[in-house]
Parts: structure tokens; sequence; C-alpha cells
């Protein structure tokens, strides 16, 4: 006769490990998932400790500023690219649009002699214009999506320089057709770029909070932003459920190239001129702060409020990194070493199940 053991007997063993095993890890559990939200916070706040150490002017309330207004644009243009990451896209045309729209600005004042309302207005338009184009080509013509705006990159590269026969735009320059352009900035313009308020707070920095917090609740907190997401998530299923889908695309790409025009405005009036040079490294740095914006408080998606703080970490790494006088041509390696150090300490952590 064989004895078969008792289940019972079999199975309490195991179940009391497995209890005092979960019971063991929850500390353990708790501290990655703390560590996972707060990781880009942590490796900020040792950059700014280890350049206020190495520098002790980095800290200074100036230096900060300058800091913050350096990423304004950067964060703005990174805001839009986020809208359209939301609906699944990817807008590679910001930085074209930023340049064209600062040659723009210039070309309306100095060649044309409108006034600072008249440029803004006529600027603003002109990027909303461009996106109902990017718009047009992927949902229209069914363009993957960095293709069209790839191609509307290049394009407005090109078209930006034909005015002007590839010169920058200022007072006296000499048009292709021989005339002298003698009209000048008008320094109500010049202040978005230039103003502060109460002498210290540059107005550029307000204008990217004034973008950031209305995007971030137009995206996290009303049915447009929930949309937005849905179309992102499964754009078949949003439509099925009743969804514009089309026109929430379309809106996406109008808001993106809208920032980008409203950036490149800001980068005219700070400069005060229009440099064919201008906007050549906002793409990529626009495009690297929405994507940290994914590892910000691990939300593992398009975050406006990441973006902000991605922007200002490469900000307060680049001006550190100036401060320090590293030579220029290591800064863009030590940039992307630490970006890549932040992406992996954050998804790293990430990987392990809760």
């Amino acid at each position: 006769m064989t004895l078969s053991p008792d289940p019972a007997a079999l199975t309490a063993p195991v179940s009391l490990r497995t209890r005092r095993a979960v019971a063991f890890s929850l500390p353990a559990l708790k501290i990655i998932a703390a560590a996972r939200r707060a990781a880009i916070f942590v490796l900020l706040a040792a950059l700014v400790v280890g350049f206020s150490i190495a520098e002790p002017a980095f800290i200074g309330v100036a230096n900060l500023m300058s800091v913050l207004q350096a990423v304004s644009v950067v964060a703005i243009l990174g805001a839009g690219v986020t809208v359209t990451l939301a609906v699944g896209g990817f807008d590679l045309s910001i930085g074209a649009i930023a340049a064209s729209s600062v040659m723009a600005a210039s070309y309306a004042m100095v060649v044309w002699g409108l006034s600072a309302p008249e440029t803004v207005i006529l600027v603003l338009a002109f990027g909303a214009v461009i996106g109902l184009v990017n718009s047009l080509l992927i949902i229209r013509l069914g363009i993957p999506d960095l293709l069209a705006t790839l191609a509307v990159n290049f394009l407005l590269t090109g078209l930006q320089l034909i005015p002007t026969a590839g010169r920058s735009i200022a007072t006296g320059l000499i048009l292709p057709d021989g005339r002298s352009a003698n009209g000048a900035f008008d320094p109500l313009f010049l202040s978005i770029g230039r103003a502060r308020i109460a002498g210290v707070v540059p107005l550029p920095v307000i204008l990217m909070l004034l973008v950031a917090i209305v995007l971030h609740v137009l995206t996290e907190r009303t049915r447009l932003g929930r949309l937005l997401f849905a179309v992102g998530g499964n754009e078949t299923a949003a439509r099925l459920a009743g969804a514009p889908t089309r026109r929430l695309r379309q809106t996406a790409y109008v808001i993106s190239s809208t920032l980008a025009a409203l950036g490149g405005l800001v980068v005219a009036a700070r400069v005060g001129r229009g440099d064919v040079s201008s906007g050549a490294s906002l793409l990529l740095d626009a495009v690297a702060a929405s994507l940290i914006g994914y590892a910000v408080l691990n939300v593992r998606r398009p975050f406006v409020f990441g973006t902000v703080v991605g922007a200002i970490f490469v900000g307060v790494l680049l001006n550190g990194l100036t401060m320090l006088n590293a030579p220029y041509y290591t800064q863009d390696f030590v940039k992307g070493a630490v970006l890549v150090g932040a992406l992996a300490l954050t998804y790293g952590l990430g990987r392990r199940p809760l």
C-alpha cells in the first residue's frame, strides 16, 4: 500500500515562505518605485551641487536665471514635440520652423517695416500654416510623420535663405535686387527676448512657464488631452469609439508648429537680427528634452512637465561645463554620456517588476 503525502502539508510551508518573501521585499519594492520617480531629480541635484562646489558662482541668482533663459526656447519647442508624441507622431520640422520664424520676423521689420504686434501675429500664423501643411501631408496623403516633417524641415531650411540670398538680416541689408533695407527692430519686439520681470526674471522664462502650465493642464487634466493620448495609444480604437482622430492629430501638429514659431520669435528678439545660423541645434535639444520627459516621475509616456525638466537638465549641464571651461569639443560627448546615464538609470530600474 502506497501512502500519498498530504497536499496541505506540502503547500503550507511554501505558502508561508512566499508570504515571508513578499513581506520582506515590500520595502525594497517601495525603494525601487521611489528611485524610478526621483532618478532625474537626483541626477539634476547632483549636477547642481557638483558645479556649485567646483564654481561657487554657478549657484548665483543671475547665473540660474541665465540657465532658465537659455533653456526657455528649447522647453517651448520640446513641449510642442511632446504634444505630437502624444498622438503617436513626431515633428522633426520644429528646428527649421523656429529658424524660419527668426528670419521671417527680422524680414518683416527690417524690410517691410512692420510693427511688433503685426510681426508677432504674422509669424505665429506662419507657424500655424506650417502645422496645417504637416498634417495635410501626414493625414491626407498618408506620408509617415517622420518622413513628412523631415521633408518640411529641408524645405524650410532652404526657403528661409532665398529672400536674402543667404545673408543674415539687419538694418542696411542689401537685397538680391540691389535695394537697401533700412528698417529696424521694434524696441517693443526686442523686449520679448530681453525684458526682465522685477529686474530679475527674464520674460522668456515667464513665457516658458505659461506654455508649460497651459499644455500640462491641457494634456493631463482635460478631455482633449485624454483623447490625444487615446489616439497615440490606438488610433483605430479611438476612431471606432467616436474620437475625431484626424482633427486631433491636426491639432497636435498645429500646436507644435505654432510653439516652434513662438520659440523663433524669442530667439529673434534676443539676438536682434535675422541670423541664418539660428536654430541649428534647437531640434536635437528639444527632442532630447521631450524624450527625457518620459523618464521624469517614471510616467513612461509624453509628459510636458517632464519635457521642461529635461530641458533644464540639459541646460544646467551645458552651463556648468561652460563655467568650468570644458573644451567645446567635449561638451556634446559629456552631454550624451550623462543623458544616456540618466535614461539607463530610470529605465534599468523600471525593468524590475513591481
